[in-house]
C-alpha cells in the first residue's frame, strides 16, 4: 500500500496542489493538467499492486459516470494508465464535501445558533433531489449517496455527485447476506435493502 504520493512527485501531464483525500482504498488530489493549465481532480488506488477487482470497479466508475453527462454529476475527463494502477482524471469546480461543509458551517461557539439556515438545507435538498431523479431517469444504483460523496460549492452552492465505484446499470440486483464489516457502501446510509437482510433485491 502507498502511504500517498509526495506532490513533488510526478503523474505525467499534471502537478499536484494539494491531497484532498486519503483512504485505504483511494487517494484524490487537486491539480493542474499541463497542457491547458485545466484545474483537475485525480483519484487513483492506494495499493501498488491493485487487484483484478479494483481495477475494474475503477474502470466501471469511469464509464458509468462518463456516459450519464449530468450537470449536476462531476465530469470525469480521463482514465489513464499509472505505474501499475490508472488513474481517473476530474472536473475540478471547487468543491468540497456536504460533511465538510456541513461541519465548518455549524461549528459555533457555547450560545451561538448553527449557521445553516432552513433555506440553505432545502436549497441543498432539493439539488440532491435533482441528482436522484437524473439517476432513476438513467436506471443507475448509486449504491454509497452520503455527505462525503456529494460536494457543495462553498460560494455558489453548486452541487454536484462523486463516486460512482460501485454503482451499478442493472434494473435490479440480488444482494446476499454479508458481514456489515463487508457491505458495498457505508452502512449508516445504505438502504435496508442493500444490506441483504431482506428480501428483495436493490432496485434503481
Amino acid at each position: 500500500m502507498n502511504a500517498g504520493i509526495d506532490l513533488t512527485s510526478p503523474i505525467a501531464g499534471y502537478r499536484l496542489i494539494e491531497q484532498l483525500y486519503s483512504g485505504s482504498k483511494t487517494l484524490v488530489y487537486r491539480a493542474i493538467r499541463e497542457i491547458d493549465r485545466l484545474p483537475v481532480v485525480i483519484k487513483l488506488l492506494n495499493r501498488d499492486y491493485p487487484s483484478f477487482s479494483e481495477l475494474l470497479q475503477f474502470r466501471n466508475q469511469y464509464t458509468i459516470d462518463k456516459n450519464l453527462r449530468l450537470p449536476r454529476v462531476v465530469e470525469p475527463y480521463s482514465l489513464e494508465s499509472y505505474r501499475n494502477s490508472y488513474t481517473l482524471v476530474m472536473e475540478d469546480f471547487g468543491g468540497i464535501s456536504l460533511r465538510q461543509y456541513a461541519q465548518d458551517r455549524c461549528r459555533r461557539r457555547v450560545g451561538e445558533a448553527p449557521t445553516l439556515t432552513l433555506a440553505e438545507i432545502l436549497e441543498i435538498a432539493i439539488q440532491i433531489t435533482d441528482i436522484l431523479d437524473g439517476l432513476y431517469r438513467n436506471r443507475v444504483i448509486h449504491k454509497d449517496i452520503k455527505p462525503a460523496n456529494v460536494l457543495i460549492h462553498p460560494e455558489t452552492k453548486q452541487i454536484k455527485l462523486i463516486d460512482f465505484s460501485i454503482a451499478s446499470l442493472l434494473p435490479r440486483e440480488t444482494q446476499e447476506i454479508q458481514n456489515p464489516n463487508v457491505l458495498e457502501g457505508t452502512l449508516a446510509y445504505i438502504s435496508p435493502e442493500q444490506t441483504g437482510r431482506m428480501n428483495r433485491g436493490i432496485d434503481y
